[in-house]
């Protein structure tokens, strides 16, 4: 039984750049997390490589776009409007963990901020580049940055396009942890062991009534319930639990 869904960026030589194709592909990828397949609990992604994570949008590409005739303009706009990119879902209930093993620059950042988890290595580099490009950071990262830190912290970087380490990135809180790459993937596959401990549907429910009363005070969002926290008391998962706990014995959510 596949528990774990595993995203590469595949573009090692453009530093797993994204062009029209490689969203597409991404974004089919992680509906399928989503939507299609029962049996994964949780999908890591990483990119190609130990150089980058992803350094966001392809500007060679974006570039060659700007130039081709309208026709092949209209249908890169057509097409990119028919995606639901990661920075801009918010319906994904199962957890979402990135694997930095590379810089993560631009959207590379802003799509390993819409994952839940982080886990980086020491060697990586980050920043949200895009005004030095006559750019916004528009997927997600002016958001996400001053929902996650101070307005004066989040605000310095995506005004000058300064970089910071995975070390100053996990002293900010917005990295949960920090290796050498070659331990990597051992501190990647201890956090989805715990994640796969876990009931899949507790953890559902979980990341969706968490994510989706975010922007209700406190005292509603007490009172708040998701539909999968509604769905709940039904759940066999509800019963297994406290069984698995009388009985000393682990969680049986297979």
């Amino acid at each position: 039984m596949t528990w774990v869904a595993r995203i590469a960026i595949d573009r090692p030589e453009r530093m797993n750049a994204f062009d029209i194709d490689t969203h597409e592909e991404f974004d089919a990828a992680i509906d399928r997390v989503e939507n299609e397949d029962d049996d994964i609990r949780i999908a890591a992604i990483t990119g190609t490589g130990e150089r980058a994570f992803s350094s966001g949008r392809d500007l060679k590409w974006t570039a060659q776009v700007r130039r081709a005739s309208d026709e092949a303009r209209a249908d890169v706009d057509r097409r990119m409007a028919a995606l639901v990119r990661l920075q801009f879902r918010h319906d994904i209930t199962k957890p979402l963990l990135a694997r930095v093993n590379g810089v993560a620059l631009g959207g590379g950042l802003e799509f390993a901020l819409a994952c839940d988890i982080i886990v980086a290595a020491d060697h990586v580099e980050m920043c949200l580049p895009e005004a030095r490009r006559a750019l916004i950071a528009g997927a997600m990262g002016i958001h996400r940055l001053p929902r996650q830190l101070p307005h004066h912290l989040a605000m310095g970087f995506p005004l000058t396009g300064r970089h910071f380490s995975a070390q100053k990135a996990v002293e900010l809180g917005l990295v949960n942890q920090v290796t050498p790459m070659e331990e990597l993937d051992s501190a990647v596959d201890s956090w989805i062991a715990g994640i796969i401990r876990c009931s899949p549907a507790a953890i559902r429910a979980t990341k969706q009534s968490a994510l989706n009363a975010l922007h209700l005070s406190l005292a509603d969002a007490g009172q708040y319930r998701g539909p999968m926290e509604s769905a709940w008391p039904t759940s066999s998962d509800r019963i297994e639990g406290p069984r698995a706990f009388a009985d000393k014995r682990n969680l049986d959510c297979s």
